[in-house]
């Protein structure tokens, strides 16, 4: 099986230091769902991991998150795209959680559901919890610069091996068309 991780906010979605709070501020990044679609009719499964603390900060609750999701879904659909499962940790930092990116604990989620091992399958995202997160599990790290990507790539201390890409198309583009250690050239 072919699969890909993908964080929500800042790499599917404009991000906002005030969190996406309603379905109404949930805004795609230009040509994201398009890259997804692109992903899905390559052969590729599409799981979602985002940390989502407003839910634990009260900002939200999980109708308000439910109803941002299906939002994504139907925006999706209109490009033939889906995410094939949605994985959120809904828990603040302080809480100290396994599933909180950059810890690991929902990339071994994903692992279990898929019944996949994580080694070198392509795991995108904006910071560097997310990279963390990835190589945590064994996962290819792709960093993109939107979202809190510039910040990140400016912090430095990437991973080694982290693809840099401008945004979700073109990681995508590398993902479907670079020969990588997932087996597709």
């Amino acid at each position: 099986m072919k699969l890909v991780i993908l964080d929500r906010d800042g790499v599917i979605n404009y991000d906002s230091p005030q969190f996406i709070k309603s379905p109404d501020e949930w805004k795609p990044i230009p040509g994201s769902l398009e890259a997804i679609a692109q992903l899905n009719q390559a052969g590729f499964r599409v799981a979602l991991a985002t940390n989502q603390s407003g839910i634990s900060r009260g900002l939200f609750d999980m109708t308000t998150l439910n109803a941002i999701h299906d939002k994504m879904h139907r925006a999706l659909g209109q490009f033939g795209g889906r995410i094939d499962a949605l994985f959120y940790c809904p828990h603040a930092a302080d809480d100290n959680c396994n599933c909180r990116k950059p810890k690991p604990g929902m990339m071994e989620e994903i692992s279990r559901r898929f019944s996949e091992d994580l080694r070198g399958v392509p795991s995108v995202g904006d910071s560097l919890r997310d990279l963390q997160a990835s190589v945590a599990v064994g996962a290819q790290p792709i960093l993109v610069r939107t979202g809190k990507g510039e910040k990140t790539l400016e912090t430095g201390n990437l991973p080694e091996g982290t693809w840099v890409c401008a945004d979700l198309a073109e990681a995508v583009q590398r993902i479907i068309y670079e020969r990588t250690p997932w087996g597709i050239s």
